[in-house]
C-alpha cells in the first residue's frame, strides 16, 4: 500500500542527502496520506546509500507499524506530533545541517536580517527552550515536537515552515515531503547568511514594511511572484 507516497517519501530523503543537508544517517523525512491519515517515514539507522523506496516504513498515527521490514526513525513520534497538531503539514524533515545546527546549539532564533530571510518565513526562525530532565529521560522525541508547537504559539506553521530544536537541530515542514525538503534547504542557506552578518557585527533585524512586504509577494492572499497557478 502506499507505494507511490513511499517512492516520493524515498526521494525526499535522497535529496538530502544531494543537497548537502546530511551525513551517515543523519536524518530524516517523512509524509502523510491524507486520505488514510498514515505516515511514511525513513527507516532508523539505515545507510542512504543502500536505502530503497521498499524500505521505508508505514506507520498509522500511533507509531504503529503498519507495513514494513525495518523500525521507523527514532524521531517519529516528534513528526507524529506535527501531524497531529498541524492539520495543514504534509511533510516532515529533520537534519542536523551545520549552519541551523549551529544556531540551536547557540540556543539562538535566527533572525530576520534581510529580504532572502522574508522570502520564506514571515518573522524569525524560533529555537526552543531546553527540554528539562525529565522531559528528556521520558518521551524524549514526543516532548521534541511539544516544545515545537510551543515554541511556534500562535504562529502559522506554513509562514514559519522550520523551528530549531535547542541544542539539537531543525526540523521543518511543508504541505508535502517535497516541500518540506525545499524549506530544510532553504533554511540552511538562510542560517549560513544570518551566521556570517553576525560576523560582520549586525544585529538590526529588516524593517517590518520591507518583511511584509517581501513574504506577502509571496505568499500572501494576493501573492503575484512567479507565473501563478495553471489553470
Amino acid at each position: 500500500m502506499l507505494e507511490k507516497l513511499k517512492k516520493i517519501v524515498f526521494q525526499a530523503n535522497i535529496d538530502l542527502v544531494k543537497q548537502g543537508l546530511v551525513i551517515h544517517t543523519w536524518g530524516n523525512v517523512s509524509g502523510k496520506d491524507r486520505e488514510s491519515g498514515l505516515i511514511v517515514i525513513k527507516p532508523s539507522g539505515v545507510s542512504y546509500s543502500s536505502m530503497k523506496a521498499d524500505d521505508m516504513v508505514v506507520i498509522d498515527a500511533e507509531g504503529n507499524i503498519v507495513e514494513g521490514k525495518y523500525k521507523p526513525s527514532t524521531d517519529a513520534p516528534t513528526h507524529l506530533f506535527l501531524y497531529k497538531t498541524w492539520s495543514s503539514i504534509g511533510g516532515v524533515v529533520h537534519t542536523h545541517s551545520a549552519y541551523a545546527t549551529a544556531w540551536a546549539q547557540a540556543e539562538k532564533d535566527i533572525p530576520p536580517f534581510g529580504t532572502t530571510h522574508a522570502d520564506h518565513y514571515y518573522g524569525e526562525v524560533p529555537c526552543t527552550r531546553k527540554l528539562s530532565d525529565n522531559e528528556i529521560n521520558k518521551d524524549y522525541e514526543l516532548n521534541t515536537g511539544k516544545v515545537i508547537v510551543e515554541r511556534l504559539g500562535i504562529s502559522d506553521p506554513l509562514a514559519v515552515p522550520s523551528a530549531l530544536v535547542n541544542c539539537h537541530g531543525p526540523f521543518c515542514w511543508g504541505l508535502d515531503a517535497g516541500e518540506a525538503v525545499y524549506n530544510a534547504v532553504a533554511l540552511e542557506e538562510i542560517a549560513r547568511m544570518a551566521f556570517y552578518t553576525v560576523l560582520l557585527n549586525h544585529s538590526k533585524p529588516i524593517d517590518q514594511n520591507l518583511l511584509d512586504k517581501h513574504f506577502q509577494r509571496k505568499h500572501g492572499k494576493n501573492a503575484y511572484y512567479g507565473q501563478g497557478k495553471k489553470k
